[in-house]
Order: structure tokens, then C-alpha cells, then sequence
């Protein structure tokens, strides 16, 4: 029966693996790099659109998530906390490393929110510098809606500074004793106490919608390649055919491409 190498264990290996890559490619790389796509277009939208209008007072937002209206452009009018400060560490801006400086953020009349004033680059390669004092007067300062990162890793003093690891209000209220609203504000240029201003993401499509249509060309070439030897050997003569065995006949093996140039370069010149 020429279908039985189907049931040999080496191509029921080979076909679970390809089978597995396969779909793989389909249901979960190539959706995660569309997901991806949407979510730079949706970036780019919200970025632009920032740009383009006024700012609004924060309290008008502050019952919705961050994530909902992120870089949008607000107002906040308060007091910072300069007390309860961290820095965030192993950050890159630019290409180059940075820390981001948190100052929490009394609103007028509202609850503490997470300030992101900006960066500044490390002296001796890993300290921390001099940071600018933050005003102690009411301000009214202009940022950005930022979603807040999700690593938890709990704050540690170093080289007279408080560090985290990610700029996320929790953790930083945690080690300062405030009870921070979750989301932060990234300042923008010229604002009062504002480091070097982050700047924005470049808005470019990004890589992501290419990457899917080559997830989704190696599934279809898995398949390809694996219908093809399983043609190739359904017909007579196919490398795992046994019937000529079974007839008492001696079958001859098909030669590698490097026994091939082996014997081409052991041949005589004529």
C-alpha cells in the first residue's frame, strides 16, 4: 500500500512538527504582529492628535483609565511631593542610557497623581545625578497621559536616591507611603521642574505589518514543502518505499547532492 509511510514514526514526526509551525505561524505570530501594527497605528493616531489640540484640565479625565486616553494633552494644577521622588533606572532614550525622575503630584482639590519630569543621563556610567529641585509653590503644568508599566518589582534605596525599575504609581506609592492614582503624566518641554522632556515616539509604521505577511508565508511554505515529499513519496520509487523490498528486490538508494560532487571531483579529466 503506498500510503502505509505515513504511519512510519520518523514521518508522523516530521509531520506533527511542521503541522505544529504551521499553525503556529497562522493563529499566534502572524495575529500578534497585526495586533501590533494596530496598536503603533493607534499610537500614531492618538500622538498626532495630541499635537494638533489644546489641553485639557486633568480632572475632566481622571475618571477614566490612562489607557483609554493615552497622549492626550493635559492641565494639572498642584503641588509636588518631593519626598516621596524615585528614579526609574535602565532606561534608554535616544540610544543612550538614562534615568526618568517620578515626583508624585498633589491635584488641587483631587487625589496624588505620578509625574514623569523627564530624564537625565548617569554620571560614571551608573549613578544617578544631581536633579534639579522641583518648585514648592502651586503649579499648573502640561503633560502627557501615559499608561503606567506593569513590572512590580518593589522600590531600593541606592546612592542616596529611591530606584525602582518600572514607572508604575503603585510601586512608587508603596515605597513612599502615598496612595497614588494608577496611570503618570509625562511632562512636556518648558514645563515647571521638568528635566530633559522624553520625547515622542517616531511615528512610523513600524516593521510589525511586514512581519506577519513572512509568519504567514513560512506556515504556507511548511505546508508546501511537506505536501510536496508527501506527493514525491505516495508515487513509485519514493525514499521510504518499501514494496520493491517486499518483492525480494534489492532498491537502489538515490544519491546525496555531496556524494554526487564527490564523485564529480574524483572523476578523471577527459
Amino acid at each position: 500500500m503506498r500510503l502505509k509511510f505515513l504511519l512510519q514514526p520518523g514521518w508522523l514526526a516530521l509531520t506533527l512538527v511542521v503541522w505544529v509551525f504551521a499553525g503556529a505561524c497562522f493563529t499566534l505570530l502572524a495575529p500578534w504582529q497585526f495586533s501590533r501594527d494596530v496598536e503603533r497605528e493607534a499610537q500614531n493616531s492618538a500622538v498626532t492628535s495630541s499635537v494638533r489640540t489644546d489641553p485639557v484640565p486633568v480632572t475632566t479625565l481622571l475618571d477614566r483609565p490612562n489607557a483609554d486616553v493615552e497622549w492626550r494633552r493635559v492641565t494639572l494644577t498642584g503641588r509636588y511631593l518631593p519626598e516621596g521622588q524615585a528614579v526609574a533606572r535602565l532606561r534608554t532614550v535616544q540610544g543612550e542610557a538614562a534615568f526618568e525622575v517620578l515626583t508624585p503630584f498633589q491635584l488641587t482639590g483631587g487625589p496624588i497623581v505620578l509625574v514623569d519630569r523627564g530624564y537625565v543621563r548617569p554620571v560614571n556610567g551608573i549613578k544617578v545625578p544631581g536633579l534639579k529641585p522641583v518648585p514648592t509653590d502651586e503649579v499648573t503644568l502640561v503633560a502627557l497621559v501615559r499608561r503606567e508599566e506593569s513590572d512590580q518589582r518593589e522600590a531600593f534605596q541606592e546612592d542616596q536616591h529611591r530606584q525602582v525599575y518600572s514607572v508604575n504609581a503603585a510601586v512608587v506609592g508603596r515605597a513612599a507611603g502615598l496612595d497614588i492614582r494608577p496611570g503618570y503624566f509625562q511632562l512636556t518641554e518648558g514645563q515647571p521642574g521638568v528635566e530633559e522632556s522624553l520625547p515622542l515616539p517616531k511615528l512610523d509604521a513600524g516593521p510589525f505589518f511586514s512581519y506577519a505577511l513572512q509568519w504567514i508565508a513560512f506556515g504556507a511554505m511548511a505546508l508546501g514543502g511537506w505536501l510536496y515529499f508527501t506527493v514525491r513519496e505516495v508515487r513509485p520509487g519514493g525514499a521510504l518505499d518499501d514494496r520493491d523490498r517486499d518483492q525480494g528486490k534489492t532498491k537502489v538508494r538515490r544519491k546525496s547532492v555531496a556524494e554526487q560532487l564527490a564523485e564529480d571531483e574524483a572523476a578523471p579529466a577527459r
